[in-house]
């Protein structure tokens, strides 16, 4: 009996702090956004997720940020053909990686008011971007919803392990707000270099 009440305290314990307020919160609310979408994202990369999320941007008349996409001269003739102004869209190059895509965008988006976005990427970049993605964002409280480009021929299926590695990248950055990888790449140098 004592085991059952025990079980049933922790059980009732865990549903509080799933639900309540606290880490979850933010998530909780991406979740069970329902608002529709305010601005489009392309991650760069593929010159033909720029291309459809400038489609997207002037058919729904949203704004339009590019990360890390093709040079800049290119991405703004795309826009100007697409028929969307320069004022609605935006091109950022502070990204190198998927991670960075969300991670130097996030504060931005959340300044504006967003709390859902499109997601433009490749279907075979897809599934990494959208776990790092729903990790960088909904710590903020902001829902993706995805718009797969095709990329046949040129598809490359990406690795669990590139898809793992960006997920504990992606998580630590959420708790700590420092990217793994930057600062392995910031100290591992120097050791290896003072054991030389």
């Amino acid at each position: 009996m004592r085991l059952f009440k025990r079980s049933f305290i922790i059980i009732g314990i865990f549903f509080v702090w799933l639900l309540g307020p606290g880490p979850l919160k933010p998530y909780r609310q991406a979740l069970l956004n329902r608002d529709i979408p305010q601005i489009i994202l392309v991650l760069g990369g593929d010159i033909d997720r720029e291309r459809v999320g400038a489609g997207l941007a002037k058919l729904l008349n949203l704004p339009l940020i590019i990360s890390g996409g093709s040079n800049p001269e290119h991405a703004k003739w795309l826009i100007n053909r697409t028929g969307i102004t320069l004022d609605q869209a935006k091109l950022d190059y502070r990204a190198k990686d998927t991670l960075s895509n969300f991670t130097t965008l996030i504060d931005d988006l959340v300044n504006q008011g967003i709390n859902h976005a499109l997601l433009v990427t490749s279907n075979d970049h897809l599934p990494r971007a959208l776990a790092v993605g729903n990790l960088i964002a909904g710590s903020r409280g902001i829902r993706l919803t995805s718009i797969p480009v095709k990329c046949e021929p040129n598809c490359q299926k990406e690795s669990l392990q590139k898809k793992m590695v960006d997920i504990v990248r992606a998580s630590t950055w959420v708790i700590t707000g420092k990217d793994l990888k930057q600062w392995t790449q910031e100290k591992l140098p120097i050791k290896i270099s003072n054991e030389l």
